[in-house]
Order: structure tokens, then C-alpha cells, then sequence
């Protein structure tokens, strides 16, 4: 098991370096493709690198098929770059930042509707009750009692 902060820039290391080595691959199916993360495991043979693809899916199969044929030309790459004894093994992963980014849009979308319809519904209407519920209308009781005080000085 080696160091997290070890691990953490393998898995940096990784992600650049597959993200310039796939530009320089001459496949036809392979489309816009962003490298967004890349995580390595402790014992440093299996690597996960996550992508984008800008396109439909038909263009998101082409690029992970082409990802899929290029893989031994970047494995081998990326363990000569990294000096390692063992070259770790590449998984491609489609990141679909845009999905859920729209999905987190649509959701605060909604959320704002929603507190603009209470605020609609809010607007002219008044608390239940009285203003300070917790105020007391025996305010001798918050005073301190000093004819107790000094009853108890005569007697000591």
C-alpha cells in the first residue's frame, strides 16, 4: 500500500498524460474528448480515467470503442511515463458532467419556483399568536428578591 499524497499525483500524472496522449491518437470514431479525473488505486496497478464526450451517444460508443482499441498504447505510454514497475491497467469511464449538471439546474429551478410560490403565499399574512410568545407579563418574578436577601443577613 503506498502513500495517499503518492497516489494522489500518480492519479494527477495519469490524467494529464492520457489527456495529451489522446490527441495523438489517429482513430476516426474518437470525438471531442475531455479527460476530467483519474483515480488510481493504493497498490498503483489499476488506474480509472474518467472523460466527456461532446455529442450524442452514438458519438459517446464511437469514442469509448476507440478508447477501448487505443488502451494497450496507453497503458504503455502512461507506465514509461510514470517509471513504474508495472504498467497500470486503464478503465475509461464516461463522466456525464453535462447530465447532471442540467439535472442540478432543473433542481434549482424547481426550488426557486417553489419559494417564490411561498412567498406569494406569504405576503400579507401575519404570525399566529402574539408578537413575543415567550415574554411574561409578570415581570416582579425577573426582579431579584431582596427581602429574602436580607432576611437570611440578619439571621447568620
Amino acid at each position: 500500500m503506498s502513500d495517499p499524497a503518492k497516489t494522489r499525483r500518480h492519479a494527477e500524472r495519469v490524467r494529464e498524460l492520457v489527456a495529451s496522449l489522446v490527441r495523438e491518437i489517429k482513430d476516426p470514431r474518437l470525438g471531442m474528448v475531455t479527460v476530467t479525473d483519474a483515480r488510481i488505486t493504493g497498490d498503483l496497478r489499476e488506474a480509472t480515467v474518467y472523460y466527456t464526450v461532446l455529442g450524442d451517444p452514438t458519438e459517446q460508443a464511437a469514442t469509448q470503442a476507440a478508447l477501448e482499441s487505443a488502451k494497450g498504447m496507453l497503458r504503455t505510454r502512461v507506465g514509461h511515463a510514470l517509471g513504474l514497475r508495472h504498467s497500470p491497467s486503464l478503465a475509461f469511464v464516461l463522466d456525464n458532467v453535462q447530465d447532471h449538471a442540467k439535472e442540478i439546474d432543473d433542481l434549482l429551478a424547481e426550488a426557486r419556483q417553489r419559494d417564490q410560490e411561498v412567498q406569494r403565499l406569504a405576503a400579507g399574512k401575519q404570525y399566529a399568536g402574539d408578537p413575543d410568545p415567550y415574554k411574561s407579563d409578570d415581570d416582579e418574578d425577573d426582579a431579584p428578591d431582596t427581602e429574602r436577601v436580607g432576611a437570611r443577613e440578619d439571621q447568620g
